[in-house]
């Protein structure tokens, strides 16, 4: 026999083991597209492997930032460009640099740059900076909506103005009762 803590727990693992896979899910398309764009960058100009790497991280940033607002986090909530996006970018421009940093430091640093080096760093690069941005992105960027418990605070603006909040004629959620 579960006690409610346990159940609790139990939920709270569940709903991070669903987190984890909408997040790998959308990251794992950001990735194809970061090595991708990385890829056609380096084999169609002469641009430097950094500098093609950086751009293909933007790229990726601004597909991830969509996948991640209307998939991973659609349920969290909405603060838009006031807090979200700011944040966004933010946390995203910090792993860009931890991701590149890895690139740059085989590259310039150990002098590793033909074609398989320079994806196998690339790739180690965003692995490195994906556990940063998990991180940062569900505790800072895509805050989670309080918990049922406190359901007789009021809502948020955002929950209530967003389209699947209470403008879309969902029902605000009920007190728990004791």
């Amino acid at each position: 026999m579960s006690t409610p803590q346990q159940g609790s727990a139990l939920e709270r693992v569940r709903g991070l083991a669903r987190e984890v896979a909408k997040f790998g899910a959308v990251g794992g398309i950001g990735v194809l597209v970061n090595l991708g764009v990385f890829n056609l960058i380096r084999h169609t100009t002469d641009l430097q492997v950094v500098r093609a790497s950086v751009i293909a991280t933007v790229v990726a940033i601004i597909t991830n930032y969509l996948g991640f607002r209307y998939f991973t986090y659609r349920d969290r909530a909405r603060t838009g460009g006031s807090r979200e996006l700011p944040l966004f970018v933010a946390f995203s421009v910090i792993g860009l640099v931890i991701e590149n940093g890895v690139l740059y430091t085989a590259t310039y640093g150990f002098g590793w740059d033909g074609p398989l080096a320079t994806n196998v760093f690339k790739f180690i690069g965003i692995g490195t900076a994906t556990v940063f941005r998990f991180w940062s992105y569900r505790t800072w960027v895509f805050k989670a909506l309080p918990e049922p418990e406190s359901a007789g605070a009021p809502l948020p603006a955002s929950v209530v103005s967003s389209p699947r909040g209470l403008a879309a004629g969902n029902r605000a959620p009920e007190p728990a009762r004791k």
